[in-house]
């Protein structure tokens, strides 16, 4: 590492130096020009000292700065990143061994020397550290290989990305897309079989996780079959093990894709298991992709939620795609001129997006109504609120303001909220989501234990309420304090792809609105009915006393058993004023719970079931993508390479004219005034002229 320094002057011009040095000379000459009883070595030896320490210091009145500049060297990075999934040694052809594969891999840092800076990784559902020769990966994401590497390996010189897999993806975004953002050079290792082998498979099951009771739903199967012409495909399809539907289709093809509609009856209430299977055929290469299981959860009946307004906003529609994402709400939109009180019947919540607004009053007749039938409301104001009315109608939040401006707010969700639980991925997100848009002025809440989410401006974190809750007249009140939820979808969809945390905060605060006052004192519930394989099983529990008052002082034990009946316990940690429990994963199976806990001398449980099926997305492509591949490399300057051709690489990446060493020259400034040694010396000048003076009786 180099280091060179320099002085540099900022809007004082250099000739300035020169008149320090004169000052120095001046002074020197004139207090020792006139002949002394000093020898004259003595006399000139003065002369110097004084004029070093007048100078230097009128030099550090100019405020110079010392330019520090350090060069360091960053050799290429060379990235190996190993496809860990199931269909890398499920589908492997002859001649290659995806363990070998490995252990040639991980000589490429052996044969590329100190040169090179190589890091390992293997990747499955997401981006590990180091090689690995398990092939277990249930699911294959290759844009998380590129979204994690630029993460770590941000504003670095990542000279070349090595990457061995079979091209075949089941989650995630097309790595072709993603790749477009990657400055490096991409060497593809292709893994699989590109040929085509007898198979037949279920490649996708198109179906809602909710019906009701007494509907039929449809199911649609996409089944596919390779080289096998002439035979027949034959779906049969069981109900928690009881046979519902069967239906045999010709193959007409050696590349035949079909879709068949299947036809279910909702005739039972809960979580009910689907099982589709293809009957195989002879020398068929997997059987596995032959069977798929779905669970559709069968609810009673649906909430309707009434959304009105007084003039469209894009917030409306952001709302109605939020609730509609759970299937147990029908949300309907209607402006506030046509409702009648006669139509609010049948409704379980009523959201008031900005009504009342200026210029249009709530027609007392339709708040009498919402009183009188004790429906829930949730008022969402913004800048057409006639803040003043919307004050008369609640007492949870008053907001104080003179004027009509409004400012933009951030959302900063509350640990102790107790009244419900929102999943932590999911407050970490609120809190990272754009500003909305919240009228100027002072608020107010009657409870602050009732605000879920505060507003934050800019950096500052107030106490202003921005979503709050309470209840009135026997009927639960939520206020939303800001407008522009449509962008909060937009920005989550746009950094993650989804909008689950949008659609948990605004799903959780109607269920809790909706809920039944006449609550059960002790509950206990899955995160969802159906988990998938190697996911977290997360439970939320709640416990009232006799005053119904949310609290978590006594211990609350769960068992969880599986059908063969091993059990799993836990106890749940305390969250806020409820509780919480994180089960890690657990083995794909059907699963019930019993939850128990004592307050006083009373004893209270709670039960119920979920499910845990088996993610066999590896198994519905057998056929590698290599196309992908040659793509990925000629697209990023690189070359796609065979297995066998791994022992070029290292070649291949010392003749590439852009991998190469960079060079990085860090600049850095300092007042000199700040320079120790600098004061140190001026002192060491005037205590010697002062000695010499001293010794020879000047002084």
């Amino acid at each position: 590492m180099l280091f060179l320094f320099s002085i540099t002057w900022g809007s004082v011009s250099v000739w300035w130096a020169l008149a320090c040095i004169a000052l120095g000379v001046i002074y020197a000459w004139v207090l020792y020009r006139k002949p002394s009883n000093l020898p004259d070595n003595i006399r000139y030896g003065l002369t110097t000292i004084r004029f070093l320490a007048v100078a230097l210091t009128s030099f550090l009145l100019l405020s110079p700065m010392i330019k520090t500049v350090s060069s360091r060297q960053q050799k290429p990075l060379v990235l190996v990143v190993q496809d860990n999934s199931a269909s890398v040694k499920l589908f492997e052809p002859k001649g290659v061994d995806p363990a070998k594969v490995a252990t040639d891999l991980a000589g490429l840092k052996k044969a590329l020397g100190d040169d090179y800076d190589v890091r390992e990784f293997h990747f499955g559902a997401e981006l590990k550290d180091s090689l690995t020769n398990t092939f277990n990966g249930k699911q294959t994401d290759i844009s998380a290989v590129f979204n994690g590497l630029n993460d770590r390996f941000s504003n670095q010189n990542i000279g070349a990305l090595v990457l061995a897999t079979d091209g075949m993806y089941n989650k995630g975004t097309g790595p072709q897309y993603v790749a477009r953002n990657s400055k490096t050079n991409i060497y593809t290792i292709a893994l699989g079989d590109t040929i085509p082998k007898r198979d037949l498979l279920i490649a996708n099951v198109n179906y809602n996780k909710t019906a009701f009771l007494g509907n039929d739903f449809m199911v649609e199967v996409l089944a596919e079959a390779y080289q096998s012409k002439g035979e027949n495909l034959h779906l049969s399809v069981t109900e928690d093990g009881a046979p519902v539907f069967s239906q045999t289709v010709g193959i007409t093809g050696n590349e035949f894709r079909t879709t068949i509609p299947v036809k279910l009856h909702a005739d039972k209430k809960g979580v009910h298991k689907f099982s589709f299977n293809l009957q195989p055929v002879q020398n068929e290469i997997s059987t596995t992709n032959n069977n798929e299981t779905i669970y559709v959860e069968v609810l009673d009946s649906k909430q309707k939620i009434l959304v009105l307004y007084n003039s469209p906003h894009p917030d409306i529609t952001a709302i109605k795609a939020s609730l509609e994402g759970n299937r147990n709400y029908e949300v309907k939109t209607s402006l506030l001129s046509d409702m009648t009180p006669e139509k609010l019947t049948g409704y379980s919540a009523v959201i008031l997006y900005q009504v009342p607004s200026f210029g249009s009053a709530m027609p007392s007749s339709i708040q009498e109504q919402l009183v009188r039938q004790k429906i829930p409301v949730w008022y969402m104001v913004g800048a057409q609120s006639n803040l003043q009315q919307v004050n008369s109608l609640q007492k949870v939040v008053q907001i104080s303001s003179g004027r009509q401006d409004m400012q933009e707010v951030f959302a900063l969700p509350k640990a102790d909220f107790p009244d419900f639980t929102l999943t932590d991925s999911t407050r970490r997100e609120l809190a990272l989501l754009p500003p909305l848009s919240a009228p100027f002025g002072n608020y107010g809440t009657t409870n602050a234990q009732s605000v879920l989410l505060k507003q934050k401006i800019g950096v500052v974190e107030t106490s202003y309420p921005l979503l709050a809750f309470g209840e009135e007249s026997g009927r639960r009140i939520a206020v939303l304090t800001a407008e522009g939820l449509w962008k909060w979808r937009l920005a989550e969809y746009k950094t993650d792809g989804n909008c689950n945390a949008v659609d948990e905060l605004m799903s959780q605060s109607v269920q809790y609105l909706t809920a039944n006052n006449n609550r059960q004192r002790f509950r206990v519930y899955p995160a969802k009915n159906v988990f998938d394989e190697g996911e977290d099983i997360l439970f939320n529990g709640e416990l009232y006393n006799d005053a119904l008052e949310l609290i978590n002082t006594p211990d609350v034990k769960i068992d969880l058993s599986n059908k063969a009946g091993k059990t799993y316990s836990f106890i749940f940690t305390r969250n806020g004023q409820s509780y919480q429990l994180n089960a890690g994963a657990l083995p794909p199976d059907d699963y019930t719970y019993t939850a128990t806990t004592k307050l006083g001398d009373k004893s209270f449980t709670a039960t119920g079931q979920f499910v845990i099926k088996v993610l066999n997305a590896e198994t519905r492509q057998s056929t590698a993508d290599h196309h992908l591949l040659y793509s990925l490399a000629k697209d990023n300057g690189g070359q796609m390479l065979m297995p066998s051709q791994i022992g070029d690489l290292a070649n291949l990446i010392r003749k590439n004219e852009n991998i190469k060493t960079v060079v990085y020259d860090d600049k850095t400034y300092r007042d000199l005034v700040d320079v120790k040694w600098v004061f140190f010396l001026i002192m060491v000048l005037l205590s010697a002229e002062w000695f010499l003076r001293k010794r020879d009786g000047e002084v």
